[in-house]
């Protein structure tokens, strides 16, 4: 009777303890964040505000720096420089004023399913100009376009939105090279290339160009995406949560 009940004690152990294992695994890949604390940090010609399950953020897409693309714009006296880097290559588009509405879930969560990210906005920056991903036209690679980006590594499109798809340098100058730097369509934020006094390699991230660890924002640990020097420099192979939307 006791060799039974002891094989029904170590029995009943062994399957509370896989109940837990896997609760456990779950509450890691189902966690739910808040970000509405995050909606001080944007500025420049951009608001943002939380409605609802939403932060919603407006932008006119006005760079707060300088930049060639002002050139023969009514921003020409103030923010237009010839100053650039040694391989730049100007397009023929000019930067114009956007009305860009980006409503981005303020409790992001990893996504069962996850989603491309598109051609266009995936994201908005502090200073309202949006994130593109990791392409140009067709979903070609960046190999060329990235001689049409200016000192501040971002250029308008032929509508005249101006974009970054890499590292937002003005913003890294003033903020830091390890700062939030502003959020990709899930809620999810974009923090700079580097991380505890650190450059973040690639091998530190996952599919998607993230990972979970401490913030200066979240000192609780949220998943976050990095900025790098090198494809794909911001977004990787898609959306790690469920994209808000964003409209002009």
């Amino acid at each position: 009777m006791k060799k039974i009940l002891s094989i029904a004690l170590l029995m009943t152990g062994l399957l509370a303890c896989k109940k837990s294992s896997t609760t456990s695994s779950s509450s890691n890949t189902d966690t739910t964040y808040n970000i509405s604390a995050l909606v001080s940090k944007f500025s420049g010609n951009v608001s943002a505000v939380v409605q609802g399950d939403y932060l919603v953020i407006t932008s006119t897409d006005i760079p707060d720096h300088k930049s060639p693309y002002f050139k023969g714009t009514k921003w020409q006296d103030s923010l237009y420089t010839t100053d650039s880097v040694s391989t730049f290559a100007q397009n023929p588009n000019t930067i114009e004023a956007q009305s860009l509405t980006f409503r981005i879930p303020i409790h992001p969560s990893s996504a069962s399913s996850k989603s491309a990210t598109p051609l266009g906005p995936m994201g908005v920056s502090l200073n309202g100009v949006p994130f593109f991903n990791q392409y140009a036209a067709g979903r070609a690679a960046l190999t060329y376009e990235k001689l049409s980006f200016d000192q501040y590594g971002g250029h308008p499109q032929q509508s005249g939105q101006y974009h970054y798809h890499v590292e937002p340098t003005s913003l890294t100058a003033r903020h830091g090279e390890d700062a939030f730097l502003g959020l990709l369509l899930d809620g999810f934020p974009v923090y700079g290339p580097m991380e505890n006094g650190m450059l973040v390699s690639e091998s530190a991230l996952d599919t998607y160009h993230g990972h979970t660890t401490k913030t200066a924002e979240f000192p609780n640990g949220i998943y976050h995406y990095h900025v790098t020097s090198s494809d794909p420099y911001i977004n990787g192979s898609g959306f790690y949560g469920t994209p808000g939307t964003v409209s002009n």
